[in-house]
Parts: C-alpha cells; structure tokens; sequence
C-alpha cells in the first residue's frame, strides 16, 4: 500500500520562508522612502498658496524680486496671507520656514530626512524668462538629502 504525502516537506516551507525574506528586505525601504517622499510632498503642498502668492507679486511689480523678498512686501501687494504657522500639529514634518530673497526655506523634521537628520528645501522663483514664474528646488541638509528623499529638486 502506498503512503500518500500529507502536508509540506520542511525544505518547502523553508523555501517559502527564504522568499518571503528575500520580499520583505526589497520592500520595505522601498515602502519607507515611499512614505518620506509623500510627507515631502504635503511639505511642499502647504507652501503652494504662497508660491502663488510670489507670483503674484512679480507681476503686479514688474518682476522685480527686490519688491517681493520679504512676506511683508508679498502680503502688502497680494493681500495674501504669510507662511503656515509651523507648529507639530498643523505642520508634522516641518520644523521651520522661511522665505526671503533666495526663496522658501522649508526645513524637514528629522522624520523626514535622511537617517534621522534634517533635510531641507529650497524654493527659488525664477522669473528671467519676463513672461511667467518658473520654480528651482535645492535639496540641503545631512548627506543623502537629494530627490530620493524630498521627490523634488537635484
């Protein structure tokens, strides 16, 4: 009489075991430089009415920088409001911001950056062309802060 085989062999399950490994090693720093580049993104997105807001006030004055380089002269000439208020409910990943002539500074919580310290942002206009407002972003901060991390800039 033969005896019918019940169940896996041990090499099987170990085989299984191996591949769910071998999955699990590529995936997950995948998935977790996935969730950094999102928290970049909702950075980059609380920003986005005062970029509008720069732009705004390059052309109401010419293209002239040097009319819109502080947050008062923005706010005086769009009647936009000023940067969020960066606070660790209404701003998780951002521990600071900044605007002047260069640009909007935002700086990452260490969550966000690159192991465990802090990148940065910085969002330039670029208005040579005369005819529309065109953006440069600089990724900073602790080595390994480039467009892996933020999903934006060099």
């Amino acid at each position: 009489m033969k005896n019918l085989q019940k169940g896996f062999t041990l090499i099987e399950l170990m085989i299984v075991v191996a591949i769910i490994g071998i999955l699990a090693a590529i995936a997950i720093p995948q998935y977790q430089d996935y969730i950094t580049r999102a928290k970049w993104q909702d950075n980059l997105s609380r920003v986005q009415a005062f970029k509008t807001a720069i732009a705004e006030c390059l052309q109401n004055n010419a293209g002239t920088m040097a009319e819109c380089d502080t947050t008062d002269e923005v706010r005086s000439s769009t009647g936009a409001l000023t940067l969020p208020t960066v606070s660790a409910t209404a701003t998780p990943n951002i521990s600071a911001l900044a605007y002047s002539a260069t640009g909007i500074l935002i700086t990452g919580t260490n969550g966000v950056g690159s192991g465990g310290a802090s990148c940065t942002v910085l969002i330039a206009a670029d208005n040579s062309s005369g005819s529309s407002v065109a953006w440069r972003y600089t990724n900073g901060g602790a080595a390994g802060c480039g467009k892996s991390k933020t999903g934006v800039g060099t």
